[in-house]
């Protein structure tokens, strides 16, 4: 009985004193509030974005060297357009595509953001990037497009500082004029143009969709296209402005017919 009792004690896990938990615990928030502190302190000054137009931004100037890498010609097509002279039906299908929410948040959809990480942690790696129209102006504005939770972090935090100092339509307006829509075009001006040869105050409803539905795939699908995923994302858009009472039901059967597949 007392061999038992012996290699039973030495084969029981020493349990660890509470001091080192408390010190583990205690490196574990200093890291955190370390990391906050760095954040912070690195954030890019948006304020001047309240008046002035960005002359360049991150993603046209990433998008510039990897062109030039390639050994290829680098031509950059983006016009300024006034907020008001961008179709307010352009603006809707935009906003039901990308962000719904838009007008009723802050800059972060905490719901899709819950959706996004399952998704990525069911994944085992960032698929899904949950991001509302102002974190997608922090990153092409600020950042990259690599897929990480370090990136996601910063997009989070400089998106704050931009619906803290700028206003929804502000906020809204840059994004419609930098947003790349195909290779070295950026912003719904310089696609309607490219793509249509028309200015955007002139686009017609099919156009509107076609230009929205590339948003997620600039450079591999044009909007002029007859590709198959455009086609469906079309119908799904234009499905979407009719559920939000935004077309009547004539234009909907009109235009749901131009993007059945042949």
């Amino acid at each position: 009985m007392n061999t038992i009792r012996v290699w039973w004690q030495k084969a029981a896990p020493k349990k660890r004193p509470v001091r080192y938990i408390l010190y583990s615990a205690l490196l574990v928030i200093l890291s955190i509030f370390m990391l906050y502190i760095y954040i912070v302190l690195t954030l890019p000054d948006v304020r001047g974005l309240a008046r002035h137009n960005p002359k360049s931004w991150a993603m046209l100037e990433m998008r510039k060297a990897r062109t030039l890498a390639a050994g290829k010609k680098w031509r950059k097509r983006q016009y300024w357009v006034r907020f008001a002279d961008i179709p307010a039906l352009l603006k809707k299908a935009v906003r039901i595509t990308e962000d719904a929410s838009f007008y009723q948040h802050r800059g972060i959809d905490t719901e899709e953001i819950i959706n996004s990480f399952k998704k990525n942690w069911q994944s085992g790696r960032p698929v899904r990037g949950g991001s509302t129209i102002t974190q997608q102006l922090a990153k092409n504005l600020y950042l990259s497009t690599e897929k990480s939770y370090w990136r996601k972090i910063k997009e989070y935090f400089i998106a704050r500082e931009l619906e803290k100092h700028l206003s929804k339509k502000r906020i809204f307006h840059i994004y419609l004029n930098i947003i790349e829509l195909g290779p070295g075009i950026f912003g719904v001006e310089a696609a309607a143009r490219y793509y249509f040869g028309r200015s955007v105050s002139s686009l017609s409803l099919e156009q509107i969709i076609r230009v929205t539905a590339v948003i997620p795939k600039p450079l591999k699908v044009r909007p002029d296209s007859k590709n198959r995923w455009l086609l469906w994302k079309c119908r799904w858009i234009v499905t979407k402005l009719r559920q939000y009472g935004y077309i009547s039901s004539e234009q909907y059967k009109t235009t749901l017919s131009v993007f059945k597949p042949k």
